[in-house]
């Protein structure tokens, strides 16, 4: 292998995949079943994955999903979107870098993720299909270990994401210059700053969405979000479907 795995995964640069056996990546990724793993041809169809992502998806067997597309074995935009993500991956060669999605666990178990989808090269540089992950957004360590003026800033986004809250503010209620606190978070939590607050307010969106019987535009404006449209396109970046087909399920 040219690379090791974690630093081509990492990486924004194109990968080359030549000699490599995709079926010893899949033994590799089945021991992490916090990233889901995936190997696409130049049709975006699956020629890797590993048990973890057939997990998510409520299969028991790779060959359900070997040689299919997304869209194939996902309804709606959850199939449609990341299927969309390849197609432009193919097209253009830029890959995604630790995008921040809500994904499911079959059937229906939310679940963060941050994707990462690098195009593949052969030895012209023509795009021959995509290497990626989505790994879990998980915090590596416990609360107690959180400084004192940092959890008060965590706390006051829990409680006051309704407000035009940003990154620079959670700062300086953490008492840190802004870069040193984009790390601490980073390291939490393994996203930045402005990913967790987005994080946050869909994350209660979602909640309010499926629990309450109000309005999406009430939900959007209690989550901090003043303009319908802006709600609209921020959930459905990181949930892959709108506000109203996640409400009814997702269909």
């Amino acid at each position: 292998m040219k690379v090791s795995t974690t630093a081509m995964l990492r990486s924004a640069a194109p990968v080359s995949m030549a000699g490599v056996d995709p079926r010893l990546l899949e033994q590799l990724f089945n021991h992490t079943p916090d990233l889901a793993f995936f190997i696409k041809d130049d049709g975006g169809r699956y020629l890797a994955v590993n048990q973890s992502l057939l997990e998510r998806h409520g299969l028991k067997n790779r060959d359900e999903m070997i040689g299919k597309r997304p869209c194939d074995v996902c309804p709606g935009d959850f199939g449609r979107i990341p299927a969309e993500q390849d197609a432009v991956i193919l097209k253009t060669g830029k890959p995604i870098m630790e995008r921040l999605e809500m994904h499911w666990y079959a059937p229906n178990r939310p679940v963060w993720c941050l994707t990462t989808k690098l195009p593949m090269l052969d030895a012209t540089g023509r795009v021959t299909g995509i290497i990626g992950v989505s790994q879990d957004v998980r915090a590596p360590i416990r609360p107690r270990e959180i400084p004192v003026d940092l959890a008060n800033a965590l706390q006051r986004l829990e409680t006051g994401y309704a407000d035009p809250i940003s990154a620079m503010e959670l700062a300086r209620l953490a008492k840190l210059p802004v870069a040193r606190f984009a790390r601490l978070v980073k390291r939490i939590f393994g996203i930045s700053p402005i990913q967790l607050i987005t994080k946050t307010r869909i994350a209660a969106a979602s909640g309010m969405l499926r629990s309450t019987g109000r309005s999406i535009a009430e939900i959007a404006q209690e989550c901090g979000y003043y303009d319908h449209s802006a709600f609209t396109r921020s959930f459905r970046a990181v949930t892959g479907v709108t506000p109203t087909q996640f409400r009814s399920g997702g269909n």
